[in-house]
């Protein structure tokens, strides 16, 4: 039996794999995304099975009520709310290693009544508790409760219940570091017991204890000086925690699915978080020390230097588009907020039909997690071959007739580019202010989600369209029909 489980976890393994490796594509993520998902599965019923721990009717039947759930859930989501309810799943996947290792913890302390010859343990099938279980638990309880009450804290501050701007008090700097000395001690105290009592559980479970109430205050102190401008970082890096959990548990339980993936899930992450980063130009240590970027700020410093911004009426910017032989369209998070992706994409394909070259140019920390504008617009159909990342659409905006800007702020910011004053600057941009014409659909002159405001509101070359994105690319849409 052992053979076919462990064939079973090979299986699984190689399609995490293929499965990772296609998510690299929009073309193939969704592909990629059920094969992973086929991988899961297999892992799941192997170690059902193998265990004894469920009946084949409950097995098919949680599979079902979960997938209903699933199902559910994703069709009622808004494109908006994703964020926050990666930042949720992030969250629960963490709780549920930390309370697997708990659990674990609990049946040696069963079975240490039965013997302390480690022969209680046999019977309840569990190997002798050496310094590798111990540590194993440790960091699973660890990790799990920090990403638990991080992911937490992530998600109040996604869907606006927290405060976007950074939080901090006098001396928490201090109770991190208290904090983490707890940690310290909580980690050595079971290891140093073990040389005395190697079969004694009672200092494994003391430390676990002590290991999950500071690890819980620890997460929410990690995330909430982080500012919203590094949200799509905090989420990349709370899913490679997750990820990370579940793979100290791979050791816990001696389970070479949970091992692998947990390793795949939480390198990628990381990887992920560092991609964010450059991005940004910042490094991830700036990134977790916080205090940068607000989600409350609003931009009116300019106008008050006797700067103006030049508006345009929608008849106006179906004249410049309809006209124009090269568009690009920059989707941002008001994009998303107006629900506006399918009406951008009737407009691309009316501008495609007049002849005009339409791309989309996506900034990498555009929205509020990874990937999260490359998501929307593959929720509206639009054809991959359409998707142009920073790097490789740069160079073409200088020789672009028309620039329209849907709701981004910060990554369009020339600011990055031409203000060394500013708290930006160095962040690598989408170079909007290069194209001949430049239209920005926006509610209002309020500053983007890190606080500051945009410099590309007051060019020359720069037009703005003010009103829902939705009703305003409704209009162009009316408008460019007309020309």
């Amino acid at each position: 039996m052992s053979t076919v489980v462990n064939l079973a976890y090979l299986l699984a393994a190689c399609l995490f794999i293929v499965g990772l490796k296609r998510l690299g594509s929009p073309a193939t993520a969704r592909r990629g995304n059920q094969i992973a998902a086929v991988g899961m599965l297999i892992a799941v019923v192997a170690t059902l099975l193998a265990g004894r721990i469920l009946a084949p009717w409950m097995i098919v039947a949680g599979l079902a009520l979960g997938t209903a759930l699933g199902v559910i859930v994703a069709r009622r989501v808004k494109m908006t709310q994703m964020p926050e309810m990666v930042a949720a799943l992030n969250g629960l996947g963490g709780a549920a290693s930390a309370l697997v290792a708990w659990a674990e913890v609990t049946r040696y302390q069963a079975a240490a009544g039965e013997g302390l010859a480690g022969v209680g343990f046999a019977r309840h099938g569990l190997g002798a508790m050496d310094a590798a279980l111990v540590l194993s638990v440790l960091l699973s309880v660890l990790i799990g409760a920090v990403t638990f009450s991080g992911s937490a804290v992530a998600y109040g501050k996604l869907n606006g219940k927290l405060p976007g701007n950074p939080v901090s008090f006098p001396g928490m700097r201090m109770v991190t570091v208290l904090l983490a000395a707890v940690l310290l001690a909580a980690t050595a105290y079971p290891l140093w017991a073990l040389g005395d009592s190697a079969y004694d559980p009672g200092p494994l479970a003391l430390g676990v204890g002590a290991t999950a109430g500071a690890a819980l205050l620890l997460g929410v102190l990690l995330v909430i000086p982080i500012g919203g401008a590094d949200m799509p970082v905090v989420v990349a890096l709370l899913n490679s925690y997750s990820a990370l959990a579940a793979a100290a548990n791979g050791f816990v339980l001696r389970n070479y699915a949970l091992l692998v993936s947990g390793a795949l899930v939480g390198a990628s992450g990381i990887i992920l978080s560092r991609i964010m980063c450059q991005a940004m130009n910042r490094s991830l240590l700036s990134v977790l020390v916080g205090g940068f970027g607000g989600g409350d700020a609003a931009g009116d410093a300019r106008s008050a230097t006797g700067l103006s911004v030049r508006t345009i009426a929608p008849d106006d910017a179906a004249v410049l588009l309809g006209y124009a032989g090269q568009v690009v369209i920059v989707p941002g998070y008001g994009l998303a907020v107006a629900q506006a992706q399918h009406v951008a994409r009737e407009l691309s394909e009316l501008l495609l039909s007049r002849g005009a070259t339409v791309r989309y140019a996506i900034h990498p920390v555009a929205g509020r997690m990874p990937g999260h504008m490359n998501v929307l617009l593959a929720e509206a159909n639009v054809p991959y071959d359409q998707l142009f990342e920073m790097d490789e659409i740069n160079e073409q905006l200088a020789r672009t007739d028309v620039v329209l800007v849907i709701g981004a702020n910060d990554v369009v910011n020339p600011a990055a580019r031409t203000d060394p004053a500013s708290p930006i600057y160095g962040m690598p941009i989408l170079n909007v202010d290069h194209a001949r014409n430049v239209v920005v659909l926006k509610r209002s002159m309020a500053a983007g989600y890190s606080g500051v405001e945009n410099d590309l509101f007051y060019l020359p070359n720069t037009s703005m369209l003010f009103g829902d994105a939705r009703k305003s690319l409704e209009a162009l849409v009316a408008e460019v029909k007309l020309v």
